[in-house]
């Protein structure tokens, strides 16, 4: 077993208490989602987030509605909690010095610029590495940065569409869905995370940075997960299934009297129970349903006999009657009626933080505990430029200098060489 290292004489531990986090500086030079999602979560476990945003109009996001809540749209107000905003024009002289300067004293960079535009190319990580080596810089993109595609713009949907999710979501006869959720963007969000994280640990160790890449496309190529597997066993190309399960039946939505629910069978244990709460004992003994193999095979002919089964009593009835029989059931729940039930409530998930324009503000919490304790929302997110001249005067800046770096720009002689 290796000796363990001596700690780095730079780094303080945490006190009892304090956030995971406390003491990182991040600036976050990513926009919309993914880039947003992974500072906001480094923001709520104690990093302290500089993002910044464009004079003209910051974020794209805050323009992503209606819904707006106050100025912002409720899109950007999803995953910009917990940091502070600050308005610089990058692609300007002055405005690229003083990114540096906020760098100067940062341990992450996130970024999510464009493979070959000019700012990536003034930001890359050769640039920063040379001038700052224990800076960890995640960069997110769209398609990877190898690949025919790796120059190529890319929004949620595109990569779902790219990657395959659409392909296998929705029903059978019908269209390709895309998922519900952004879950391309969320999917790089998580990896980016999780690698970036993984960069501190053994930046910790070494006391050298490094550059973590991943992309929406590679995160949900890692998502197939079970799907790849079958496909390289049988080299079948998988059809949609609605709500059901690949290689599970019964494993899905199915209607009752009033409505529908899901149930999910995992074993032949759970099968018989199942069979016996809907009154028919007689299915775990037919030939095309005795082993889940059999089931998925005659899936639709055992579909036909549970609808007809569940049609007789209501989703609060048979909820009931499986929940005490240990089946897995619950209804299809709403938004509406997650946010407002008991589980939601005891585990704490929604907080409020107050916003200088709109007051109490909702936001879902952080769902990870440490030691116990949910993060807490400390601030709202930022309207634009709301934190400019504090984060550029602890830059090292004047206050005349700040007076320039944030003067609008002068249409006149926008883009003219002096």
């Amino acid at each position: 077993m290796a000796e363990p290292s001596e700690p780095r004489p730079d780094v303080q531990e945490s006190a009892p208490g304090a956030a995971p986090l406390a003491g990182i500086r991040v600036v976050d030079l990513s926009k919309i989602l993914a880039g947003p999602y992974v500072t906001m979560s480094l923001a709520d476990m104690g990093a302290d987030v500089i993002k910044v945003e464009h004079p003209d109009g910051g974020d794209p996001t805050r323009k992503w509605g209606p819904p707006f809540n106050g100025p912002d749209a409720t899109y950007y107000l999803a995953a910009n909690r917990n940091k502070r905003s600050v308005t610089l024009d990058l692609k300007s002289p002055e405005g690229q010095e003083a990114v540096h300067r906020l760098i100067e004293t940062a341990d992450v960079v996130v970024e999510n610029f464009k493979p070959g535009s000019s700012l990536a190319e003034v930001f890359s990580y050769e640039q920063l590495s040379a001038r700052y080596p224990e800076l960890v810089v995640l960069h997110i993109s769209a398609f990877g940065d190898s690949g025919p595609l790796r120059l190529e713009p890319g929004y949620d949907m595109v990569a779902q569409a790219a990657a395959g999710l659409m392909s296998l979501t929705g029903e059978t006869d019908g269209p390709p869905v895309k998922a519900g959720f952004a879950m391309a963007d969320l999917s790089a969000a998580l990896f980016g995370l999780i690698g970036l994280t993984a960069a501190l640990v053994e930046r910790g160790r070494t006391g050298r940075g490094q550059y973590v890449t991943t992309s929406l496309y590679e995160t949900q190529l890692a998502l197939h997960v079970s799907w790849a597997t079958a496909f390289f066993a049988t080299r079948e190309r998988p059809h949609r299934l609605g709500s059901g399960h690949p290689n599970l039946v019964p494993y899905q939505a199915y209607p009752a009297a009033d409505g529908d629910l899901v149930i999910a069978v995992g074993n032949q244990a759970t099968w018989r129970r199942l069979c016996r709460v809907l009154g028919r004992d007689d299915l775990p003994e037919d030939p095309r349903f005795l082993a889940n193999a059999d089931r998925v095979v005659n899936r639709k002919a055992l579909n036909a006999e549970l609808e007809s089964a569940l049609a007789l009593r209501t989703v609060e009835e048979w909820c009931a009657l499986l929940s005490a029989a240990d089946v897995p059931v619950t209804p299809i729940r709403t938004l509406d009626e997650i946010y407002a039930s008991e589980q939601t409530g005891a585990l704490e998930m929604i907080g409020t933080v107050d916003h200088p324009v709109v007051g109490a503000l909702e936001q879902i919490r952080f769902p990870v505990s440490f030691s116990g304790r949910r993060p807490p929302l400390r601030t709202p997110p930022p309207l634009l430029g709301e934190h400019s001249r504090d984060v550029l005067a602890e830059a090292g800046y004047d206050d005349a200098e700040i007076d320039r770096l944030l003067a609008p720009a002068d249409p006149t002689t926008e883009g003219k060489t002096p």
